[in-house]
């Protein structure tokens, strides 16, 4: 097959969220080299020539923050609508190389053309704070099976993250959008298990790397380093891991693996960094809120 056949019209998708000039060059930088849709979650509503995009960027301005997962929809549905096969996720702060912009598309279109079905490629991920490249991961009981990325052929794993991940938008609908009420934490892995449970294969491509930072700034216990993120967020994570572990269509070897690692979360995350009483108090809420099914965005009660 000759690679233009075979070329498939791929789009970018970034959110942005208080995003500062740093941002604003990288999506810059990236929409010269394909059509690239921003998705704007901070809470004042301005326009892409205010904040310095190129002209060429296609700039949603929702006016407040909501949601991950609702604005990487929005992106996807804008692609959509302009006949794109491929959407390209990244966070405001990812810096991808040249070679995954045209690397995942090709491995979605090679597996278009011999049928099989792929929802999303995705690369392994340089953390230099974090034991550097990640590895990939796989459900098992009890505990997550560390794939390394290596070789020459993609990987079937279990879930990607979302930034840097290639959606394959020709089963986009059959899979369906990221999960609105998860606002954050989880809505890409939650949408990795839909995708393996209707059928298709979600694949980490060894050979392409990006540098990502996983997480807020890291802390280390025992050695080892976790990372760190505000009250908040901690209140998504805990919230939505119960709320996840309480669904039926979420496998029971990632329950397990979720039961043993809830309470290692709790002490690192809650006794370790500085506002202890804060942390503690928000994973409190989360675990409340997961219990009794209130998603969504957090609201102060």
């Amino acid at each position: 097959m000759s690679s233009e056949a075979c070329t498939p019209r791929t789009g970018a998708v970034v959110v942005f969220y208080n995003p500062d000039e740093a941002c604003v060059a990288r999506a810059n930088r990236l929409a010269r080299s394909m059509h690239c849709v921003v998705v704007d979650n901070t809470g004042s509503v301005g326009t892409a020539a205010e904040l310095g995009l190129s002209g060429a960027i296609e700039y949603v301005a929702n006016g407040e923050n909501v949601g991950i997962a609702t604005a990487i929809n929005q992106g996807v549905e804008a692609l959509i609508r302009a006949d794109f096969d491929i959407a390209i996720l990244f966070d405001q702060d990812s810096e991808p190389p040249a070679s995954l912009l045209t690397e995942l598309p090709m491995v979605i279109a090679r597996a278009n053309e011999a049928g099989e079905k792929v929802a999303l490629a995705g690369p392994a991920y340089d953390d230099p704070r974090l034991r550097g490249v990640a590895p990939f991961v796989r459900f098992k009981w009890w505990k997550l099976e560390r794939v390394t990325p290596e070789g020459e052929q993609p990987i079937d794993v279990d879930f990607l993250i979302s930034s840097g991940s290639c959606i394959n938008l020709r089963w986009w609908s059959s899979i369906g959008p990221m999960d609105d009420a998860l606002f954050i934490d989880f809505v890409d892995l939650e949408w990795c298990v839909r995708a393996k449970t209707r059928g298709f294969r979600v694949l980490g491509v060894p050979w392409v790397r990006m540098s990502h930072e996983l997480g807020g700034e890291p802390v280390k216990v025992l050695g080892r380093s976790y990372p760190m993120h505000g009250p908040l967020r901690h209140y998504y994570q805990f919230r939505n891991v119960i709320a996840l572990m309480k669904r039926s269509s979420m496998p029971m070897t990632w329950k397990t693996t979720e039961l043993v690692k809830l309470p290692v979360r709790v002490l690192i995350y809650c006794f370790f960094p500085s506002q202890r009483k804060e942390h503690l108090a928000m994973v409190w809420r989360g675990i409340r809120d997961g219990c009794r099914g209130r998603l969504g965005a957090y609201r102060q009660r």
